[in-house]
């Protein structure tokens, strides 16, 4: 039998934010034993090079050091050693990141993805791995906690410090774990134990977050069909002043939230907070189907020293995002004119980006790796999220389905890519998604789904929600003439964050960074005050605008333009036809 790879991490220095993590392994290859750390984690399509936040990495075998030969950005060789020897690798980890994507770590609590701190060791990728998670030396912080959906190795109980292990490398980093003073809340979903531990100060109604909770994942583990493919799942949550963020993991997800989103005692309305906390947990759990287990062929298995790229991140973030609030309204978490507000905020979103009729899903999905996790000032006019586009095509797909009467649905899409994919063959082919739909479908409908991810045209969305008897209504978002731009969040001064493509204020000459400072000689130095006095001009007007680029005055000449109508709002008809009404109830479940 093969011996386990032995990791060891500790907290070894809150205060400077250090990790101190060992790699044993006990037949290293007789050449020189290759390490390295994974550039990306999967979820989050972007080369982060993790190994850049190691500071120091020595080795040693049969307490004599070892020479380790750095060979690029990521990769370590050992010289061989004598046969028999075990060879340790230490590290010491920079943690200051609070995302969910890598590590975090000072005297409030402890977060790491396995990815960002455990070495891989080449060749034995499939070996099992065993990790000694250690608890802070500091007295001060002896009340510390572990959670993780990490198997424990034996012998170790509940939310303790102690030895977890994993089949392998890639279950190894796909466990994050979160150490500190957190809140730990239960509750279950088809006879599964659920947690969600809250790292930080709240005051959350924990028993309201559950009962929310628990509805969702039972209507998730219901539409794949139970049991579900875990045994325990942990919602790591890290609380802060304001942050937003998620990132699934095969029985878990690590999530960053507002403390002002969590529910509170004595909460009469679910706020706005409250129900995009909801979907974004709704998110990230939908992906221990669509992600985790039914996966793009081309992360089978992952590549992680570099970019795996693939066209069907619009499938499987995209359809994830149209399951993300549509859990909520079917499991009644929220009510039918609430979740038809989350919507039409959603087509607003992509109706307001240029870089749809220039990018489609497919080429997001592909170029994600360098154009929608590298935004700049002209992202919006060049890209389009697959994110939000993809969940559009989601509904779309559905809507056309249910009408056809035949008893299909996108839920019966899900089913057969889990069928197929999920529990079956490993890698959805970059075709595959057409063919479940053909499957549950027909070939026409499959043809218009390739059409809607490889093209640019906007969706036919009101005339596909109006047979389930629910309103558009298209209006511009404000009744000011139009100038095209956006500016800065938070700045102090009205600068432009961006110009969008052949807008009024691109077509006179403005630019990403511009500073506006007088239009028609008259000051305008905050957003506000440039909103205030284009309210006293109409369209078609001419105004001239001075700016700063850099450190020179400019004046441009601005023709304003009328303001598009993409503020969109939903509404359920009340006299809308039986037939209507039996679509809308079986579609959104109320």
């Amino acid at each position: 039998m093969t011996a386990p790879l032995q990791y060891r991490i500790c907290a070894l220095d809150p205060a400077a934010h250090l990790f101190a993590v060992t790699c044993t392994v006990a037949g290293p290859a007789a050449g020189g034993q290759l390490f390295s750390l994974p550039a990306w984690i999967p979820g989050s399509y972007m080369i982060r090079d993790f190994a850049r936040h190691i500071v120091a990495i020595r080795a040693e075998a049969g307490g004599r050091a070892v020479a380790l030969e750095k060979l690029d950005k990521q990769t370590w060789r050992a010289a061989p050693v004598p046969g028999g020897q075990a060879l340790s690798v230490h590290c010491e980890v920079y943690a200051w990141d609070l995302s969910v994507r890598s590590a975090h770590l000072d005297r409030t609590h402890g977060f790491f993805n396995g990815s960002s701190v455990f070495l891989r060791v080449h060749g034995q990728e499939h070996c099992p791995c065993e990790v000694d998670i250690l608890p802070p030396a500091d007295a001060e912080l002896a009340d510390w906690r572990v959670i993780t959906a990490m198997p424990p190795a034996g012998g170790v109980r509940s939310h303790a410090f102690g030895r977890y292990r994993a089949a392998d490398y890639e279950e190894l980093i796909d466990h994050p774990v979160e150490m500190g003073r957190f809140t730990v809340y239960a509750f279950e979903a088809a006879g599964v134990a659920h947690e969600i531990a809250l790292s930080g100060r709240h005051d959350c109604d924990g028993e309201r977050l559950c009962a929310d909770l628990a509805r969702i994942c039972q209507w998730q583990i219901d539409l794949f069909g139970a049991p579900p493919p875990m045994d325990y799942y942990a919602f790591l949550t890290m609380v802060v002043g304001e942050g937003y963020g998620g990132l699934e993991h095969r029985a878990s997800t690590a999530l960053l939230t507002s403390r002002a989103d969590l529910p509170w005692q004595g909460m009469k309305v679910p706020t706005d907070g409250y129900r995009q906390f909801l979907g974004l947990c709704s998110h990230e759990y939908f992906h221990t189907w669509n992600v985790k287990r039914i996966k793009p062929a081309a992360f089978v298995p992952y590549d992680l020293s570099r970019e795996n790229h693939t066209a069907l991140l619009w499938a499987f973030e995209g359809f994830t995002s149209y399951y993300d609030d549509l859990a909520l309204v079917r499991s009644g978490v929220i009510g039918v004119d609430d979740y038809l507000g989350l919507l039409g905020k959603s087509i607003s979103a992509v109706l307001r980006g240029p870089g749809r009729k220039r990018q489609s899903l497919a080429e997001s999905s592909f170029d994600a790796w360098t154009k929608y996790y590298r935004q700049d000032e002209n992202t919006p006019n060049e890209v389009v999220s697959y994110y939000a586009k993809g969940a559009l095509v989601a509904l779309a797909l559905d809507l056309q389905l249910r009408a056809a009467g035949q008893g299909g649905s996108l839920d019966e899409v899900m089913r057969v890519l889990w069928r197929r994919h999920g529990s079956g063959t490993p890698g959805v082919p970059e075709d595959g998604i057409f063919a479940a739909v053909a499957e549950v479908g027909g070939t026409a409908l499959a043809r218009w789904l390739r059409r809607a991810v490889e093209g640019t045209a906007d969706l036919p969305l009101a005339r596909l929600l109006k047979p389930f008897g629910i309103g558009w209504r298209a209006a511009a978002a404000a009744a000011l003439p139009w100038l095209g731009v956006k500016f800065a969040s938070g700045a102090a001064e009205a600068r432009l964050a961006t110009v969008y493509s052949d807008a009024p204020a691109q077509r006179a000459g403005l630019a990403a960074g511009d500073v506006l400072v007088a239009i028609d000689g008259l000051k305008a130095a905050t957003a506000n005050a440039v909103d205030a006095l284009l309210g006293r001009r109409r369209p078609g007007e001419r105004v001239q605008v001075h700016a700063f680029r850099r450190d020179e005055l400019m004046c441009f000449e601005v023709e304003l333009g009328v303001p598009p109508a993409d503020q969109v709002t939903l509404a359920a008809l009340p006299r809308a036809s039986v037939a209507a009404q039996q679509l809308r109830r079986a579609w959104l479940g109320q």
